[in-house]
């Protein structure tokens, strides 16, 4: 063996021979990490280099003993740092491939999901994809899809040119360049059509999105004639909440008791936003019946008023108080009458709502006490005194605490309900024929009393979580429990500064000449007191 390596060193030519052993190595591991795909080729050159390497250390070391090199021993502790650091690259590389870990830094966190969105999309049941109809495909719509799929295996997306494939632009009933639909199953849907000036938008996507995958559509009654908000345009009213519920596949329409002696059968969710004048009893009682056989009722009563629900809201063990919540910590600038929450209750409505801001102006407090049968929840819960209390004296313009009249906080401001079957068939009026487990009345039913109604109006609905409170309230009382319930999604705020003529050239000379200037200018004064 040692004779044969003697003969070999002679031969120079084969020193070389080492270098292929590296190189083939690289070679496989590149293969088969490109590939993904570990079959034989990757394999053979992987230990086609090996044994050339392993061949080489062994020729060097019958050869000069180099082991015991110092040269060889600082080689080798190179060699194994060099090593280390592509294995700790290799493995930074791998899981980066398969875990994303971004920071969105954006005031509104344009390149981040919503936790709705992200809930909705990990819950598909169905493959979903999303077909763009362009030939140009804008980079920030497509990291937008990007994020989507990152969610679940079963949602996907594809550009499709549609001149190019005219038979799936017809099939889709495709019209023009930038439409996008979404598909599952057997349902299409249009979400949008993007274009240079209109960019792929969130909001629309997931409400789309939630529309095609809902397995049903529920219908929610808002109540009228007693100076509740108006669904129309107008001063005062809930056009934005009523829209936002038309977009994630709800129904609306208005209900006046007066003329109906009953709430309607396919009634999921009635809303009762800021009544100003009082029900009549047979109003009351209708409500009453509707709860008892299983309804689910949304109160937002404003202080200052009297609806006249002290019965109904006595039976769930609700109290409104007459007095106003005030918060005087200044932090946002709203006035000490719109009290800023920061704090919720543990509830599916609230669950992912952290230290987020909703505000409430012109709101009361709401007392609960234990009734059997009842489950309450707090939802919407004011600062702690002395930064918020409630305050009896409202005609005061100098608002200070009264101990004697006034309470202090933390408030209550919201509360979610729920009323089991059982104690649901105790609160029907006697007599009453037994309740079949089959029968309406067996199902829970639900309430949500909020102490204001102002926050849902045109102009606050956006603002903040003030929206998501009123969707989540009535998506938890429609009892789809399927549907996330979780921040929606907002549209970007549009951040683009509008320059007139002399504007754009005072700042193209300002950049291109002025402070190029003063730079040079600058330099050439410390060169010439440091010359």
């Amino acid at each position: 063996m040692t004779n044969q390596m003697k003969t070999i060193a002679k031969n120079k030519p084969w020193k070389f021979l080492f270098w292929f052993g590296p190189f083939l190595i690289a070679a496989g591991l590149t293969a088969g990490l490109v590939s993904d795909n570990w079959g034989a080729l990757p394999l053979v050159l992987i230990i086609l280099g090996g044994v050339i390497v392993g061949w080489w250390l062994v020729w060097q070391s019958q050869k000069t003993h180099w082991w015991r090199q110092r040269s060889t021993q600082a080689g080798t502790n190179a060699l194994v740092a060099t090593l280390a650091v592509l294995a700790i690259l290799g493995l930074i590389n791998f899981l980066g491939t398969r875990y994303h870990a971004r920071v969105d830094l954006t005031e509104t966190k344009l390149f981040t999901l919503a936790p709705q969105s992200r809930e909705l999309v990990r819950s598909l049941q169905v493959p979903t994809k999303v077909w763009v109809f362009d030939v140009n495909q804008d980079p920030v719509d497509r990291d937008l899809l990007e994020n989507y799929r990152r969610q679940s295996s079963k949602f996907n997306f594809e550009y499709v040119d549609p001149q190019a494939r005219l038979g799936l632009a017809r099939k889709f009933g495709v019209k023009d360049y930038g439409e996008v639909y979404i598909e599952s199953g057997e349902k299409r849907q249009l979400v949008q059509v993007v274009g240079p000036q209109e960019r792929l938008s969130e909001v629309k996507l997931t409400n789309r999105l939630q529309q095609i995958t809902s397995l049903s559509t529920a219908k929610v009654y808002f109540l009228q004639g007693h100076g509740e908000h108006q669904l129309s345009a107008g001063e005062g009213a809930i056009t934005q909440a009523v829209q936002a519920l038309n977009d994630k596949n709800y129904t609306t329409s208005t209900l006046n008791l007066a003329e109906k002696s009953s709430v309607p059968q396919d009634a999921a969710v009635v809303v009762v936003a800021g009544p100003k004048r009082a029900l009549f009893e047979n109003e009351v009682k209708a409500l009453q019946d509707y709860l008892n056989r299983g309804g689910n009722l949304l109160l937002m009563i404003d202080p200052n008023t009297d609806p006249r629900l002290d019965s109904l809201l006595a039976q769930w063990g609700v109290k409104l108080d007459n007095r106003l919540a005030v918060d005087v910590s200044g932090s946002v600038g709203l006035g000490p009458a719109a009290p800023i929450v920061t704090e919720y209750g543990k509830h599916p409505i609230t669950k992912d709502f952290g230290n987020g801001i909703s505000f409430y102006p012109l709101a009361r407090p709401i007392d609960t006490t234990s009734v059997a049968g009842i489950q309450a929840t707090p939802l919407l819960l004011t600062k702690p005194y002395p930064n918020s209390w409630a305050e009896s004296d409202q005609q005061s313009e100098n608002l200070k605490f009264n101990p004697e009249s006034d309470r202090k906080g933390p408030l209550t401001l919201g509360v979610a309900l729920t009323r089991k079957p059982s104690a649901q068939s105790q609160a029907l009026p006697n007599p009453t024929p037994p309740v079949s487990p089959t029968s309406p009345a067996s199902a829970e039913s639900r309430m949500v009393v909020l102490g204001n109604s102002d926050f849902a109006v045109n102009g606050l609905f956006e603002k903040q979580l003030n929206g998501d409170i009123f969707l989540n309230s009535v998506t938890w009382l429609s009892q789809q429990d399927q549907q996330p319930l979780s921040i929606s999604p907002k549209e970007a705020k549009d951040r683009r500064i509008n320059l007139t003529a002399a504007q754009a050239n005072l700042l193209e000379l300002s950049s291109l000449l002025i402070l190029p200037m003063i730079g040079l200018v600058a330099a050439a004064i410390l060169w010439w007191l440091r010359r």
